[in-house]
């Protein structure tokens, strides 16, 4: 007579009867004989763990999760000073006037090394430890699932009906004809099956594991990508006038910056490049106004010393790459183009450009002239002139405020105020030349004694005081600011992140679960199939994919000729049936 289980019987559900083995009651025994009221003996001295067993005990600690992700925590936590505290690799004018502002503060934050927090000691100590600890964590559990894929699913346990998911059914097809048609039907759902006595075993789901090893293992080479970037980049800065050059060489930067282990005679690719134009379009009107439409710098450029030259634009975002290094279009401003002569008439500076740096969104730009070496005073004295400079693309006109209302070169006009002396440029430290050094200059001063400063367009010329020379304003020239690069290690860093969110989502999304089919003769010669399922996580799809399982094996092994009917008359198919055994979550 053919059944289909669809739950347990109460006996099922009763705990059975339990005989105590052998041996058990003299345990008992034993526990109890401790009841007493004797002085209890004290334990002998328990040996001391010695080097070796510290150094096992430290290891285990080290590798285990709990201390994985507390380091973690704590380079994270060890990150965020490098991202408040101006740090001497990015920027040492801030550090410097850090150190004027905060007499209290500097000296701890030196001591604690937060003015270079990736490079200083605590900082690397965590960093080595985290990268100790996950190549230990995952060398055990990579050999551990290697021998996991070179197993079998175990066997079916002999209690089906205690697994979460389990459903039965009574058929008339031999044992064997159920077990080999589960055997298939598991692996074309591609589980691991194989069968075991008088069941089939199945798992799927190893790629959760995989996924969570690829995890680890991506942070791993993250980690070194990230040190390996971090010892041998380099950075530098170039503003280049319209028809000037640049050559890869360390004396040519405006300012560089490079990892511990950088080395500029050997790191440093040969290559050099010409700024031909700029060109830059800007939205005349609406919200957007002053918005780059179009911003991009046609250069020449070669590599290696003989190399061929070939022309591109470099556009925002889209830089030019040589030899692993990268050339990026950082910024644009404007270079007034003047021509300075002495008391005597003599030409000291001969339509020369001066870069200013932008100030806002307009291109407003300050800077400052310098006459060095040529000048002589109406006394024929050596002298050398300053000139404060603030230059507007966009004027406004007569009355507006001293700030440009367009980026492009629309209505030009140079402001100067005018110094004398001694430029201080050569004291024999290095100096800004965007500013001027006051300390031994002296102001022209105009007829109401007052700082001499007058207002300039293009072809207009400034007379000094006391016929101390004149100024003239010949054009304006553009410059490009570009930014050379060179981050090794950034392929590795970008395909460590990829794998890592691939590995994360694969162990968090994909489910280990295990199947098992028993199908055996029952004491009337009628096969009896039993179906269980198991997750080695919490999931919910576990009864439901037993359950499809089962209907499709029950359309090939369909209940006996006198199993009992539904009221429809047709026979019960197991599909419906599959319950959470007693305890499992629903």
């Amino acid at each position: 007579m053919s059944n289909t289980t669809t739950g347990k019987t109460p006996a099922d559900k009763a705990p059975a009867a339990r005989t105590p083995a052998a041996g058990e009651d003299q345990d008992l025994g034993a526990a109890g004989s401790q009841l007493t009221t004797a002085p209890k003996e004290e334990a002998p001295n328990l040996p001391t763990l010695g080097v070796i067993g510290w150094a096992r005990w430290f290891w285990r600690q080290l590798t285990s999760m709990r201390v994985a992700l507390l380091l973690l925590l704590l380079l994270s936590l060890g990150a965020i000073p490098g991202s408040l505290i101006p740090q001497e690799g990015v920027d040492a004018l801030k550090v410097e006037e850090f150190r004027e502002n905060h007499d209290v503060l500097a000296p701890v934050y030196d001591k604690l090394g937060l003015f270079h927090v990736y490079s200083s000691v605590w900082f690397s100590a965590i960093y080595i430890l985290l990268f100790v600890s996950l190549i230990g964590c995952i060398v055990p559990r990579t050999w551990q699932f290697v021998g996991q894929l070179r197993g079998r699913p175990p066997g079916a346990p002999r209690w089906l009906t205690r697994l979460p998911a389990y459903t039965t059914w009574r058929t008339g097809a031999e044992p064997e004809e159920v077990r080999e048609a589960a055997l298939k039907l598991l692996r074309k759902r591609r589980f691991r099956a194989h069968a075991v006595g008088e069941a089939v075993a199945a798992e799927k789901g190893y790629v959760r594991e995989a996924g969570n090893l690829v995890f680890h293992v991506a942070l791993i080479v993250m980690l070194i990508a990230f040190a390996w970037g971090q010892l041998f980049r380099y950075e530098g800065n170039k503003l280049i006038l319209e028809g000037d050059g640049f050559s890869n060489t360390l004396t040519q930067y405006d300012d560089f910056r490079s990892g511990n282990l950088f080395d500029p005679d050997h790191d440093l690719a040969p290559f050099s490049f010409t700024l031909k134009d700029f060109h830059g379009t800007y939205e005349p009107s609406g919200p957007n106004r002053g918005t780059p439409r179009v911003y991009e710098a046609k250069v020449a450029y070669s590599e290696g010393a003989y190399g061929e030259e070939r022309s591109t634009t470099i556009k925002v975002n889209e830089p030019l790459e040589i030899d692993g290094s990268k050339v990026y279009l950082v910024s644009h401003g404007y270079a007034p183009v003047l021509t300075v002569r002495d008391a005597k008439g003599k030409v000291v500076m001969d339509k020369e450009a001066t870069a200013l740096l932008p100030l806002d969104a307009n291109v407003t730009s300050s800077g400052a002239v310098m006459v060095r070496d040529g000048y002589r005073n109406a006394e024929g004295e050596r002298e050398q002139l300053g000139f404060n400079a603030f230059f507007l693309p966009t004027y406004g006109g007569e009355g507006s405020t001293m700030l440009s209302t367009f980026p492009a070169l629309i209505n030009p006009m140079l402001a100067l105020s005018a110094y004398h002396g001694d430029l201080g440029v050569d004291a024999g430290f290095a100096k800004s030349i965007y500013q001027l050094d006051k300390t031994n200059l002296e102001e022209f001063k105009d007829s109401d004694g007052e700082l001499f400063k007058k207002q300039l367009k293009v072809g207009e010329t400034m007379t000094l005081p006391d016929g101390a020379g004149t100024v003239t304003f010949d054009g304006v020239q553009e410059w490009a600011g570009f930014q050379v690069t060179r981050q090794p290690a950034s392929g590795w860093a970008l395909a460590g992140a990829v794998a890592a969110i691939l590995g994360l989502a694969a162990s968090l999304f994909i489910q280990r679960r295990r199947v098992w089919v028993r199908a055996v003769k029952g004491a009337d010669g009628v096969t009896v199939v039993e179906m269980a399922g198991l997750g080695r996580s919490e999931s919910a799809k576990v009864p439901e994919e037993l359950g499809d399982l089962a209907g499709i094996l029950y359309e090939q092994a369909p209940d006996a000729p006198d199993a009992p009917k539904n009221d429809d008359d047709s026979p019960e198919s197991p599909d419906t049936h599959v319950v959470p055994a007693e305890g499992a979550e629903k």
